[in-house]
């Protein structure tokens, strides 16, 4: 699915922006300066960034969100501590589905990621580190060696747009004049003068070397080869710190977390197979206003509506032969052998999300008003999906017949139903009822779809 900023909302009130990227198991980044989700949308951004980017294409769904002072998330923020940053991640993590997952940072991102295992250990299965660093006054140390003086940060007070472009000429290793404006202009947009500065002085004064010796899941120390930011002897000594750390140089990130997280020699998805799936029926869920439900209720309370909503479908699911692909925060994919059986599983969703009392159980409906109640967008396709395996070896559908699916669901209001032509001509004559709602452009494709609404409710 197209990917679709959410927000979080932080114990001390501030605003996350965060978003999924890909479609397989989840693995998660703690934000980086300048915000992850910010800086993955950069085409020519630093190669981190592209390699997060990368981890699609061996099937992963990658979680990145904005740390406060970044990106889409709240700028007007004083405290950019590393318990602030904490704070972050703890709100993002709330929203995820999962109860386990692995957990990456990159930089600056590792000192976040390292305090969250920590402190979260039931929760983080693997923890991933790329150009780790344990004390800020170290890292800020190795700056020099890459012509990134402290005289340098003075610059940023007065001069912020030759600051950046000094910055990122120095990042890409001064070879391109162009690619460097481009990322500078990025970086610009990402953070102000003013949180930069407060970033960095946090930063310096942050030492978490006691932590190091308490990280107890798997952890694999990454020093990657592709970018000038990064030491090789930090990332050692950070390795050697933890506990039966593996430790690679490599330049290919997204080949190396694959293989550590799944314990699988990694391959990229192919754009296509030789041998293609019977035509199936493809359904997406997603609940509308997710992130006001749980501003309004809190991440405990919205947690639990939100498995009121997962057990009514995995129910309709079964009640209908439909085969559940994965679950993408607060909504799932799944396949049918049968259009009817598949748009007849998409009613009895909305019926019994219609009916509340039934739909959430009676403690989850106690936590809404009859004002509120939970509206499910749900979107259907027909065609021959590619099947593969994802990186976990669970078995996960992907090409056109999908992305259109995906596409069409995000065009869905709550409550209704949305399917391709190709849908309603599947069903013709059992007894559906349609309502025309005319050609969509869908990105990525030249050619308009049209789309129908399904009439579900009765009269």
């Amino acid at each position: 699915m197209e990917p679709r900023i959410q927000y979080a909302k932080t114990s001390d009130g501030v605003s996350i922006a965060y978003a999924f990227l890909g479609e397989g198991p989840l693995i998660v980044f703690a934000s980086n300066i300048w915000g992850s989700l910010h800086m993955s949308c950069i085409p020519s951004g630093p190669s981190p960034a592209t390699a997060i980017n990368g981890l699609v294409d061996f099937g992963w769904s990658v979680a990145l969100y904005d740390g406060r002072g970044s990106g889409s998330s709240d700028r007007d923020v004083a405290d950019l501590s590393l318990d602030a940053r904490q704070r972050d991640l703890n709100a993002v993590a709330a929203r995820l589905t999962p109860e386990r997952f692995p957990l990456a940072g990159i930089s600056q991102g590792t000192i976040t990621a390292m305090v969250y295992a920590t402190n979260h250990q039931e929760r983080v299965s693997h923890l991933v580190l790329v150009n780790p660093f344990a004390t800020g006054a170290e890292y800020y140390a190795t700056l020099p060696a890459m012509g990134l003086s402290r005289a340098m940060k003075d610059m940023a007070e007065d001069q912020w747009e030759f600051f950046t472009l000094s910055l990122a000429s120095a990042v890409i290793g001064f070879r391109d004049s162009a690619e460097a404006a481009t990322m500078a202009a990025a970086f610009r947009a990402g953070m102000s003068a003013a949180n930069f500065l407060r970033f960095r002085d946090a930063s310096e004064t942050i030492d978490i070397r006691d932590v190091l010796p308490k990280v107890s899941m798997p952890t694999l120390v990454i020093h990657d080869d592709t970018t000038r930011v990064g030491s090789t002897a930090l990332a050692k000594s950070v390795a050697s710190a933890i506990p039966n750390a593996h430790f690679l140089v490599t330049n290919d990130l997204p080949a190396a977390i694959t293989e550590f997280v799944s314990g699988r020699p990694a391959r990229r998805r192919v754009a296509q197979r030789d041998a293609h799936a019977a035509v199936q029926t493809i359904l997406f869920t997603d609940i509308e206003g997710s992130t006001a439900l749980t501003d309004r209720l809190g991440d405990t309370a919205a947690r639990e509506v939100v498995r009121g909503q997962e057990r009514i479908t995995r129910e309709a699911l079964k009640a209908h032969g439909g085969s559940e692909v994965k679950t993408m925060g607060d909504g799932f994919m799944a396949s049918f052998g049968s259009a009817t059986k598949a748009l007849e599983c998409a009613v009895a969703i909305q019926k019994a999300f219609d009916a509340p009392e039934t739909a959430v159980g009676a403690q989850s409906l106690a936590l809404l008003s009859s004002e509120t109640p939970i509206r499910v967008r749900i979107g259907l396709n027909a065609g021959e999906p590619i099947a593969e395996d994802d990186p976990g070896g669970r078995g996960d559908l992907f090409g056109t017949a999908v992305i259109v699916a995906a596409r069409i669901a995000a065009r869905a209001n709550g409550g209704e139903i949305l399917v391709s032509d190709v849908v309603r001509q599947l069903v013709a004559g059992k007894g559906f009822l349609f309502n025309d709602r005319g050609d969509h452009a869908l990105k990525g494709f030249e050619d308009p779809v049209r789309v129908f609404e399904v009439r579900w409710r009765e009269g």
